[in-house]
């Protein structure tokens, strides 16, 4: 059945952090795309959701909260869902559709890989946002957007309560962040809980000099390995991911509640968006050095991370294998480099990014072109098969929703999903954080053990941590 979007207009600017809590702070599904603190392009729209879907290797792709089975696998329950397509006559900026993860084991489908990794999260999870507030920063404005046919009965109710929550919200300041007070509300004899590594210091340089083996015999060019930092803590995810944007903005943040799981992102990558024209881009990221203590050390780490030939190299190949992916499922001849080696620069991080552009083939949808392209490159290594192969021969764990991806199926046929790096995931367990990077033949393994801690010393203070 097609859709219809319809949009109405609030009457001033609201900043989406003064009322995130009011509008999702609530228990259930939950999301925010968020383009980042005092972001002056793009949008961010948040709201709630009352359909999941998820999809594991036990239980199969489920309905909730029904519990129905469904046939097909998720990329063909979402290339359905898109392809039914909407009539956009107001102009909403948000086609609303489709908003979860999709966590790193569906490389089991998209690659055809069968090692048996079970993941604790669901393998893929999405809630059905048929409602949301959307917030231009380019133009400074907030609209209601919904599917319906007017703004009557049951919608109309849920726009003005929306609106009057908008106005309470409006001006107030952001809810205060709870992370530190937690933290200084626990008994003085209780200690903080210490951080559980996947792996000790020593056995990940280990592994790195493994990777170097693999690569130096030629069963790969770059592998990108990763490690996992496990709390026993249970902090409030909503508070926590205020926290998480101030001490790491970035434009692809986002708060996702799903299945009692919460993913709280600061996420500097674009995995693939596929506009509803047709246009694909990836904007791959390899090569990284801290930000300094000065701005005349600030100014030498970054100009050291344009010019180092390792991390040069590194990027080079990641960019050959997106477009690689990209050659599969666009026009030929379709395929550029739009951006080359360009430098990005975040709160704890100087960043080494390329764009990688194309147009889908005739006949191709956008959800061809995500299977076709995941798990990403920068996740991986290269060749993307066996980089796979061998790091869960190393790694021997599942990365769960870690170095998956994450963002919208938009019901126009549109796709926007970041990479799920920068992130923390909180569920029953406690809270758990990713990160890892790319080892090369000249990489130094003790640098590329700072570099994951460097990653992730953000999440670590936005727990209420000092550091690892």
């Amino acid at each position: 059945m097609r859709h219809r979007v319809i949009a109405s207009r609030f009457g001033d600017w609201v900043d989406p952090a003064e009322c995130f809590s009011t509008l999702c702070g609530s228990a259930g599904p939950a999301f925010w795309l968020d383009s980042g603190v005092g972001a002056v392009d793009g949008i961010s729209c948040l709201g709630v959701g009352t359909r999941v879907v998820t999809s594991s290797s036990e239980g199969g792709l489920v309905d909730w909260p029904s519990g129905d089975i469904l046939e097909g696998s998720l990329f063909t329950f979402l290339d359905r869902q898109q392809a039914a397509g909407i009539d956009n006559d107001d102009g909403a900026l948000f086609p609303l559709g489709w908003i979860g993860w999709l966590g790193y084991e569906l490389h089991e489908e998209s690659l055809g890989t069968r090692f048996g990794r079970d993941s604790r999260y669901p393998d893929a999870a999405f809630l059905f946002a048929d409602r949301a507030v959307v917030f231009d920063h380019a133009n400074r404005q907030v609209s209601l957007v919904a599917l319906g046919e007017s703004w009557s009965g049951e919608l109309a109710e849920w726009r003005d309560d929306t609106v009057r929550l908008l106005a309470a919200s409006r001006g107030g300041g952001r809810p205060p962040v709870k992370c530190q007070v937690a933290q200084s509300a626990r008994v003085e004899h209780e200690p903080w809980p210490q951080p559980t590594l996947a792996y000790s210091d020593d056995d990940y340089l280990k592994m790195i000099e493994a990777c170097q083996r693999s690569i130096r015999a030629g069963d790969a060019y770059q592998l990108c390995l990763t490690t996992e930092i496990r709390l026993d803590l249970h902090p409030d995810p909503v508070n926590t991911y205020l926290r998480v944007r101030e001490l790491s903005p970035s434009h692809h943040g986002g708060f996702l509640r799903i299945s009692e799981v919460s993913v709280l992102s600061s996420s500097p990558e674009k995995f693939l968006s596929v506009s509803a024209a047709g246009l694909v881009e990836s904007k791959p990221i390899k090569g990284t050095r801290r930000r300094g203590t000065s701005p005349e050390e600030d100014v030498a780490l970054r100009d050291e991370l344009l010019h180092s030939e390792k991390e040069r190299a590194e990027n080079l190949m990641i960019v050959d294998l997106v477009r690689n992916d990209f050659s599969r499922v666009c026009d030929v001849g379709s395929v550029t480099v739009a951006g080359l080696l360009e430098v990005e620069s975040y709160a704890q991080v100087h960043q080494l990014v390329s764009t990688v552009q194309g147009t889908l083939a005739p006949g191709v949808s956008g959800v061809d072109a995500v299977k076709a392209c995941f798990p990403a490159g920068s996740m991986t290594g290269a060749p993307k098969l066996s980089a796979v192969r061998l790091l869960d021969h190393l790694e021997r764990r599942p990365r769960g929703i870690y170095s998956g991806a994450f963002g919208y199926f938009g019901l126009d046929g549109s796709i926007d999903l970041a990479m799920t790096i920068r992130s923390i995931v909180i569920d029953a367990d406690g809270a758990a954080i990713g990160t890892g990077g790319g080892i090369t033949a000249l990489s130094i393994p003790v640098d590329e053990l700072e570099e994951t801690k460097i990653k992730a010393a953000a999440l670590v203070r936005a727990l209420g941590l000092v550091a690892l």
